[in-house]
């Protein structure tokens, strides 16, 4: 019995420890099972935030192919409503892109294009023949640019700016070739009506002031040289003109200066330079003219030409004309001398009635009694008070208010009455009595608007016009001073006026000169602007603060497509500088209407009040009337 319980319990420890061995073998099995299960959740984590990742860079990459597609998208709109031609070629110079800009200016289809050299195109005029040329510049600089003349489809010739560029890769390789091309053809048309106005009259289309004075130079230089016999300068200014402008208003008046230079060119076909002058004058410059007897024939002939009928609107007119006629050498020592000399034979034409010619001699020289009657006169008129200041006031477009007048010499004739200005002011000009004229009205100007302003009344601003002879003396800075010292008159209350044609006779003095009065605190203003002078290129170098769009440009605005151009880049252009613009000669409501449409800052003229004497101007002010 011990012994089966010794068997029992061995076989007791012995199920027990297999048992045991179960248990720990069931332990591992059930530890290495969670090992696994531990590594294929860690294997899962792994690959969810793998997958996270994925999906964070597919949105990035998504994103970025929207904003490459956004940018692609932009360039082509922008490559086709580019103004400028673009033209996208591969390495060989071949086509594979070109915009509707380039479309339009060639000429041809886009289809048309694409898949083509540029050098090997029909329309390729220049670039053909600089192609090699271009090429080397573009392998060297990888850009090149110039002008070229190039065809369109339809044959026709135009001007073209290239610019190239290269395109390279991250390889440093040429990927393409990008083309840029602007058409010159509205550029170059309006550089040379630019310089067809810098020396050509508006009006007539023949030579003005500027290009006769400078044909008179070179005619003077061949005398000098020996390469030219004599030279004849006629002066001719139609009679009585002024009634025919005062009857039938400025428009049918410009129609009879045109017709008037229609006939004096046909009936000189001899002649070397026929100018407008000014107004209703014109000269005529003859370079080896042959005989006095063969100029009085000319004279003849074209007296007749001239006083035949014209119809204008219905009006049939007569209209005469008086010649002076002066030769160099003969009379004149210089060019100066002839012209002065042609004028003086062509007032004593009209002192003789008119219709008729005068050679310049010397008896006429020391007999001219009605002018040097008239000189007198002025002179006496100046020392006795006669002349006086009235003004014109000038229209703040922006407040409708009067901001500003402008101060006009008026001579009251104890026994002629009234004197026009441009009856006297030109010999003024001639006899230096200018000078005296211009100081009376620049201190009785200055006098004024202090006293204005003394009595209580709105300031304002007096525009006062200079004269080529008084820049030209040399003491009008010191003068401006003295006279605004005197008068008590603020420096910004007061304006000068210089024309056009006056700042280029010394441009360096005259920008020294109003750098000066700018510093006194001076307002400055170009008059007459835009009648044919160059002074576009000097405009901003001058200091000037308004510019003065001349009558003959305003009287057409509203009706003339030519004027509203011209008056519409002058404001503009102004503007950019940041000038004012003030119109003058407004008569009309179409006139102002267009103005005011393009920003013009101030305009004067008949529509909103002709010149008025200190007393009516000074009630203006007094009510603060809105003229408009």
């Amino acid at each position: 019995m011990n012994q089966s319980f010794t068997s029992l319990g061995m076989y007791s420890g012995l199920g027990f420890g297999l048992f045991l061995a179960l248990l720990g073998t069931c332990a591992w099995q059930i530890n290495l099972v969670n090992q696994r299960r531990q590594v294929r959740r860690q294997h899962h984590q792994g690959l969810f935030e793998d997958l996270q990742q994925a999906n964070v860079r597919s949105e990035q990459l998504n994103s970025e192919l929207a904003l490459e597609v956004e940018q692609r998208r932009l360039a082509s709109t922008v490559f086709e409503a580019a103004s400028e031609g673009i033209v996208i070629l591969d390495p060989t110079y071949k086509m594979l892109a070109v915009n509707q800009a380039f479309s339009r200016i060639s000429g041809y289809a886009v289809q048309d294009l694409v898949g083509c050299r540029v050098d090997e195109l029909a329309c390729s005029r220049d670039a053909s023949r600089h192609f090699p040329t271009i090429r080397a510049s573009l392998d060297m600089q990888d850009s090149w640019q110039g002008e070229l003349v190039e065809a369109r489809k339809n044959g026709e010739l135009y001007p073209q700016w290239l610019q190239l560029k290269v395109v390279r890769d991250a390889t440093a390789q040429v990927s393409h070739i990008v083309a840029f091309i602007s058409d010159l053809s509205a550029r170059r048309r309006s550089e040379a009506r630019v310089r067809h106005l810098t020396h050509f009259d508006e009006l007539t289309g023949l030579a003005n002031r500027l290009l006769f004075k400078e044909r008179l130079e070179e005619a003077n230089q061949r005398i000098r040289q020996g390469t030219s016999r004599n030279l004849a300068l006629l002066h001719i200014d139609l009679d009585r003109f002024k009634l025919l402008n005062d009857s039938l208003g400025h428009e049918l008046a410009d129609q009879v200066l045109q017709k008037m230079a229609e006939r004096l060119t046909k009936a000189l076909p001899e002649a070397d330079t026929i100018a407008r002058l000014s107004g209703d004058e014109f000269a005529v410059l003859f370079d080896a003219y042959g005989s006095l007897t063969s100029l009085a024939r000319v004279a003849t002939r074209l007296l007749s030409k001239l006083g035949r009928p014209l119809v204008v609107d219905g009006h049939e007119l007569v209209v005469s004309a008086s010649i002076g006629i002066s030769l160099l050498p003969d009379s004149a020592r210089d060019i100066a001398l002839l012209v002065s000399q042609a004028s003086k034979a062509m007032h004593q034409a009209k002192h003789v009635g008119g219709s008729t010619f005068q050679f310049f001699s010397h008896s006429l020289q020391h007999g001219n009694l009605e002018r040097l009657q008239l000189e007198n006169q002025l002179r006496k008129a100046i020392a006795d008070r006669q002349l006086s200041v009235f003004y014109q006031p000038k229209l703040c477009l922006k407040t409708g208010r009067m901001q500003a007048v402008e101060a006009l010499v008026r001579w009251d004739h104890p026994q002629l009455g009234s004197v026009s200005p441009s009856d006297f002011i030109a010999l003024a000009e001639e006899t230096g009595l200018i000078d005296a004229i211009g100081e009376f009205v620049l201190r009785e100007a200055c006098h004024q608007a202090s006293e204005w302003r003394r009595a209580g009344l709105a300031p304002i601003r007096v525009s006062v016009n200079l004269s080529g002879h008084q820049l030209r003396q040399g003491n009008l800075v010191s003068l401006v001073r003295q006279v605004l010292e005197d008068t008590g008159l603020a420096p910004h209350c007061l304006e000068l006026e210089l024309t056009e044609s006056q700042l280029l006779e010394n441009v360096e003095y005259v920008i020294a000169t109003f750098q000066q009065l700018n510093e006194l605190g001076v307002k400055l203003a170009i008059d007459d602007f835009g009648t044919g002078y160059s002074s576009l290129s000097y405009l901003k170098r001058f200091a000037v603060d308004y510019v003065k769009i001349d009558q003959t440009f305003i009287r057409g605005v509203g009706t003339c497509a030519e004027d509203d151009a011209i008056t519409k880049a002058i404001i503009v252009m102004a503007h950019s500088l940041e000038l004012k613009v003030v119109a003058e000669g407004v008569e009309n409501e179409v006139q102002l209407a267009f103005l005011r449409a393009h920003q013009c800052d101030e305009v004067q003229g008949y529509l909103i009040s002709s010149p008025i004497n200190a007393a009516a101007l000074g009630d203006l002010l007094r009510v603060g009337v809105v003229l408009l």
